[in-house]
């Protein structure tokens, strides 16, 4: 009797009961889209492409492992293969929940790793449109979130998706941007695209999701792109191979193997 009450109740409350707060949703997001697996390697093509349409290539390999429970500690190798000026330059992140990441650039030319300061997670990373804290992600508690519509359809590919419109405003005025709106899968919760807005209110930069691929279960975002509205410059990423579970050694995330990387796991 007792139970068959709980259903009735249940079946009488209305939907926005059960509804996910914008916290809930970007920490869905968050983990869907830096969480997966237990570890992740990635073959990664990033073109830069100018306003005139010049292109400029960077190939390099992206590791990453989880540590403790998805939200929690994590750590990323990057590895370059290409363009001369970059080739054997690596970078490292120890992502840490609520405070500031330990970044490290090695470059080979001055063979000097240097240690990259947390008021510098907004700049470029290696000249892209992207910054070192779109690499490895932005703590949900550096901003306030708010959910501005609880559906919306986006187009995706040929395709139509249901979607979480977010509205994200930073707590603190060390960023470039003023907020962000972010449009996220009702499906799989990845980000399918994002706007941000400059100080005076004007959309200058939108990501976008343009291709997604289930890797042994895990759907991820194989091709992306981040558009500068105002420079006119674009930057796309695409993973050529990516896999998930491979077993990364925790050795590889030390200074030593930023000047001497393993080939086991870059190539």
């Amino acid at each position: 009797m007792f139970r068959l009450l709980i259903v009735l109740l249940t079946l009488l409350l209305p939907l926005e009961a059960f509804a996910l707060t914008a916290e809930e949703v970007i920490k869905k997001s968050q983990a869907a889209f830096f969480y997966s697996g237990k570890d992740f390697k990635a073959r990664v093509l990033m073109k830069l492409i100018s306003k005139g349409g010049q292109e400029r290539i960077r190939e390099l390999t992206m590791l990453r492992k989880n540590y403790g429970e998805v939200g929690g500690n994590q750590k990323y190798f990057i590895y370059f293969f290409q363009p001369a000026d970059v080739k054997d330059m690596t970078f490292m992140v120890y992502k840490y929940p609520a405070k500031d990441d330990d970044r490290w650039l090695f470059v080979p030319a001055i063979n000097m790793v240097r240690r990259i300061a947390a008021q510098d997670k907004r700049s470029s990373f290696v000249g892209s449109d992207f910054t070192y804290e779109d690499v490895s992600g932005r703590d949900i508690e550096d901003d306030t979130h708010e959910i501005k519509e609880a559906s919306s359809q986006l187009p995706v590919a040929s395709e139509k998706r249901d979607c979480y419109v977010i509205k994200s405003t930073p707590k603190a005025g060390d960023v470039d941007y003023s907020y962000k709106i972010s449009w996220i899968d009702k499906a799989n919760f990845l980000p399918l695209k994002e706007e941000y807005y400059d100080k005076k209110g004007e959309l200058y930069k939108v990501f976008s999701a343009d291709e997604i691929k289930d890797i042994k279960g895990f759907p991820t975002v194989i091709k992306r792109t981040m558009k500068n509205l105002q420079s006119g410059h674009q930057t796309e990423v695409t993973f050529i191979k990516a896999d998930y579970n491979i077993g990364l050694e925790d050795a590889l995330f030390s200074e030593r193997f930023l000047k001497q990387p393993p080939k086991k796991w870059i190539d």
